[in-house]
């Protein structure tokens, strides 16, 4: 008899969807169908051991994640059960952390201390509060950077520390801007905002601190399931383990060997100390890839093996062993730059699709030669990682207005927009509305009508503060019986948005704005309210929080066939057939910031065993003897990484392409062979530097050298008739 939930699993699938341990860690590798496996699991716990999917909550670390994990449940359920997809499963818990959060303290706002209608401030938003606190704290933004202090205030809170839990501790620093968190506290929680952070904090004291609201999602909440188990941070795994009691499972999908985000406050000791934390734990290893081929495989396995304290598993594949890995050592940037659109050229006149190839570096100032060449070659690319839908300034316009239509003591929006467009409120006017609403502890909206009332304003910044608020007040009696996107449309129109970005000189950009405002519109049409996943929301209410969650969100929008860019950091989760690694070097990757401290090579190191299993069908390293860079014209050592691959593995491509390059540039071509018969591509053996290939040649007679690779020692200029090479 057929299981559709077991039979396509492999075994170790099988063993880790089936674990009977209420406590399970999956440790899987990359491109092992760890998806597959939290889908099959939770469909396993409903049809073999009858648990309502209502009694489980999945963690997903994108919106995307979530959409695609209900999709393959209702694919999964049995027919009677998967009748309900139709409504997209509604009322299940899952979700990202945030998404989940925020779902939490709506239904329990009031022992959150919350309003009903509390608003979700995007990091924009939470940029804008910090700096009015700085100007009311008057302290220099330059001195004080903004950032830098929503940092400081972001990283006490995934430390579990409000600001009344800070003591004066000599450190100058944070002793300075401990009151302006206090401050930003204070004008958030009087005017109903919470931003990303503060969703998990929030949540998470919320549980910590009642008892017995605790007690009952432990009991509701059989099981809790966490994909990217690795990537928590403090207040994640706090916020979990609180979900989880001792009757209640566990079970963390995870890779401790793809724990690249320590940076922002991931941290890998959670899945390393996860045994520790839950006792009889069940671990489960995945090492069976269906992604990549076998040399691929070898590749990534022979890097993360030199990192200590792994909990150890090794890549395998039933598939083709594929191709070597390719290796090119290039002039400079903008020769590996015209490499790689060479091969990517050839590749599309294959039939590969664009849209397969994706070129990976670590920092994003590499990518600039690397368009440049592309935009000669007329290959249209896309930067992974660029200004997504919600974050572009048009559709934040609008947003501001619809969420001061939703709640008038939203300060963040409020200040966005109460000038744009301008309605002659200078930067005096809008600063007494400060001064006014620090000095009663109002919101800036309240402290509009006590000026406007008192008649403190001057004639012509009363008439513009009392337009605006005339607007807003009509907006939402205007709209209320009107469709959510209808709303939206209306709100675009009567704000003057649409007609300032029509009075833009700029034509194409007004057009690609005015266009991004219908899609607004488009997306809230699109958009399903589900009162159950958003309890006492209004559709508006719901709609707004969605987009905040988008904003945030890590994943891109579907792309058109063209070329990838992206920071080997932005290329975790995804997959391409032929893959690029450029600028490998020293100083670059591993970064040099990373050289000298053990635990963060070792993350370099996870970042290039993440960049290797991108790679489907073929992969590409790449490095130069000269880069410019931040600047400053470096002459770089390969990278180590290089050196730790086994050599069997690697395929130099002989340069080549470099002939072409100096004839493009305008630079003189030199023959394959030296006048004594050296020749590039030749392999030789020198005394002191060992084994390389020759790559390069210049000069005649007794002068004449060449440029030899001897990989890890790097590559080095020598004269002919002082070098002693011997052929191989």
């Amino acid at each position: 008899m057929t299981n559709k939930i077991l039979d396509p699993l492999n075994e170790a699938q099988r063993e880790a969807v089936t674990s009977p341990s209420l406590a399970t860690l999956v440790l899987a590798g990359a491109g092992s169908g760890k998806t597959r496996v939290l889908t099959h699991r939770m469909a396993w716990l409903h049809d073999e051991q009858g648990l309502s999917l209502h009694s489980m909550l999945a963690v997903t670390f994108t919106n995307k994640a979530a959409g695609e994990m209900r999709q393959r449940l209702s694919t999964l359920l049995a027919p009677n059960e998967a009748s309900s997809a139709s409504s997209g499963l509604g009322g299940l818990w899952v979700g990202t952390f945030h998404s989940l959060s925020n779902r939490l303290l709506r239904m329990h706002h009031q022992e959150a201390n919350l309003p009903s209608s509390f608003q979700i401030l995007d990091s924009d938003d939470q940029l804008r509060l910090v700096k009015r606190m700085l100007r009311e704290a008057n302290m220099d933004e330059t001195r004080w950077p903004p950032r830098m202090v929503a940092g400081l205030i972001n990283g006490w809170k995934e430390q579990g520390l409000r600001a009344r839990h800070l003591a004066t501790s000599g450190d100058h620093l944070n002793d300075a801007i401990m009151p302006v968190y206090q401050a930003y506290e204070d004008i958030c929680q009087r005017g109903g905002l919470v931003d990303f952070t503060e969703l998990l904090l929030r949540a998470t004291e919320l549980l910590r601190d009642h008892d017995t609201l605790r007690q009952h999602y432990q009991r509701r909440f059989r099981q809790v399931l966490i994909d990217e188990f690795q990537d928590t941070n403090s207040l994640q795994y706090a916020w979990a383990r609180l979900l989880v009691g001792e009757d209640n499972g566990i079970f963390a999908v995870g890779d401790d060997d793809q724990s690249i985000y320590g940076w922002r406050g991931a941290k890998i000791e959670h899945i390393h100390d996860f045994a520790r934390d839950f006792s009889n734990t069940h671990l489960v290893r995945l090492e069976q890839n269906y992604r990549s081929t076998g040399h691929i495989l070898d590749a990534a396995n022979a890097i993360i093996t030199r990192n200590q304290g792994r909990l150890g598993k090794t890549l395998w594949t039933e598939g083709e062993r594929g191709q070597p890995i390719r290796y090119y050592l290039a002039f400079n940037e903008q020769d590996e730059a015209y490499f790689v659109t060479q091969q990517i050229e050839q590749a599309v006149r294959d039939g590969l699709p664009r849209s397969e190839c994706a070129i990976l570096y670590r920092a994003n100032a590499q990518s600039r030669a690397i368009e440049e060449a592309l935009i000669r070659a007329g290959l249209p690319y896309r930067v992974y990682g660029g200004l997504r839908f919600f974050d572009r300034a048009e559709i934040r316009d609008a947003l501001a207005y619809l969420r001061l239509v939703a709640n008038r003591d939203d300060d963040a929006a409020f200040e966005r927009v109460i000038n744009n467009p301008a309605r002659g409120l200078g930067d005096k006017s809008l600063q007494a509305l400060r001064d006014q609403a620090r000095t009663a502890a109002t919101s800036l909206w309240q402290a509009s009508i006590n000026l406007l009332a008192s008649g403190a304003f001057p004639p012509r910044a009363s008439g513009g503060l009392r337009q605006f608020i005339d607007l807003i007040d009509s907006l939402a009696v205007d709209s209320a019986t009107q469709t959510l996107s209808d709303r939206v449309a209306i709100c675009i129109d009567r704000s003057g948005l649409r007609e300032q970005h029509k009075k833009d000189r700029d034509q194409e950009r007004a057009q690609s704005k005015l266009e991004n405002l219908d899609e607004l519109v488009n997306a809230a049409r699109g958009f399903v309210f589900d009162p159950d996943e958003s309890p006492g929301m209004s559709e508006l209410d719901a709609f707004l929080s969605q987009t905040s969650l988008d904003a945030g969100d890590a994943q891109g929008e579907a792309w058109e066939d063209c070329v990838q860019l992206m920071t080997l950091h932005a290329a975790k989760g995804l997959e391409f057939e032929m893959v690029f690694l450029v600028g490998m070097e020293e100083g670059l990757f591993p970064h040099q910031m990373s050289i000298d401290e053990p635990g963060r090579l070792e993350e370099e190191r996870r970042l290039c065993y993440v960049g290797i299993t991108r790679a489907q069908k073929v992969l590409t390293l790449t490095s130069t003897e000269s880069r410019r860079l931040h600047g400053r014209q470096m002459f770089p050592m390969p990278s180590r990484f290089l050196g730790e691959l086994p050599g069997k593995l690697i395929d130099e491509i002989r340069p080549r392409a470099q002939q072409a390059f100096r004839a493009q540039s305008g630079l003189p071509g030199k023959p394959e062979s030296t006048e004594a018969g050296w020749r590039i591509g030749q392999a030789v053996r020198h005394a002191k530097f060992g084994e390389g290939t020759i790559i390069d040649h210049e000069g005649s007679g007794a002068n004449t050298r060449v440029l030899v690779n001897f990989g890890i020692e790097g590559s080095k200029w020598l004269i002919l008739s002082y070098a002693n090479l011997v052929p191989v």
